[in-house]
């Protein structure tokens, strides 16, 4: 796969994951990100220019391990979730979720692929879409601010453990860009290498 091919597929893949968000918000309840216009996989509505281009350039190009890069947040209104207890929840993970099932759907592909006849070429594409959907389904769930994984731990912990750890998120927020390098520096040099290992191995266990 070319570096452009790649940088393609984890732009598309990051934007699948928000609008993974919007629909799972919307089927329970909350049509914020439908009336938005963020319900369609047209990247246009969606593209950040630092996390959906900036980020995913510099990442691709430097080889990186990492395969990061976010879209415009979708919007919603968890006030308006039908299921008040889990609908967070449900809404945090969905976009993890869809690319987890998107790295399933593309690494069986490459495990038979071959058995009908697809061709060397279509088998690169597959393998570099479930590796990256892969990867970012398994990073969204680290327990950190803004990633998913901590949204749906804040949400589904009781109320008093809940309130301080949105206190916390509060505090990560408002130090804005500088909390996110910060996670990434620290991921890339302590977590990044066992993270990564433990991403091939689930990936080479879907291939074969």
């Amino acid at each position: 796969m070319d570096i452009i091919s790649s940088l393609i597929i984890l732009v598309l893949s990051v934007i699948a994951h928000e609008v993974a968000h919007g629909y799972a918000a919307n089927s329970l309840g909350d049509p914020t990100a439908r009336l938005a216009g963020r319900l369609t996989l047209n990247p246009l509505p969606h593209i950040d220019l630092m996390g959906s281009i900036i980020l995913p350039a510099l990442l691709v190009f430097s080889n990186s391990p990492i395969f990061f890069g976010w879209a415009k947040p979708v919007p919603y209104n968890p006030y308006n979730l039908s299921n008040q207890r889990w609908g967070e929840v449900l809404v945090a993970i969905a976009g993890s979720a869809t690319n987890l099932l998107l790295a399933i759907v593309f690494g069986l592909i490459v495990r038979f692929g071959s058995d009908i006849g697809l061709s060397g070429g279509a088998l690169a594409i597959a393998a570099t879409i479930s590796f990256v959907n892969l990867f970012l389904g398994l990073f969204n769930l680290i327990p950190f601010p803004p990633l998913d994984g901590f949204t749906a731990l804040r949400a589904a912990l009781p109320w008093h453990l809940s309130a301080k750890l949105r206190q916390l998120e509060h505090t990560i927020h408002a130090a804005g860009l500088l909390s996110l390098i910060l996670f990434l520096l620290i991921f890339s040099y302590i977590f990044a290498g066992p993270f990564f290992t433990f991403a091939r191995w689930v990936f080479e266990m879907l291939v074969g």
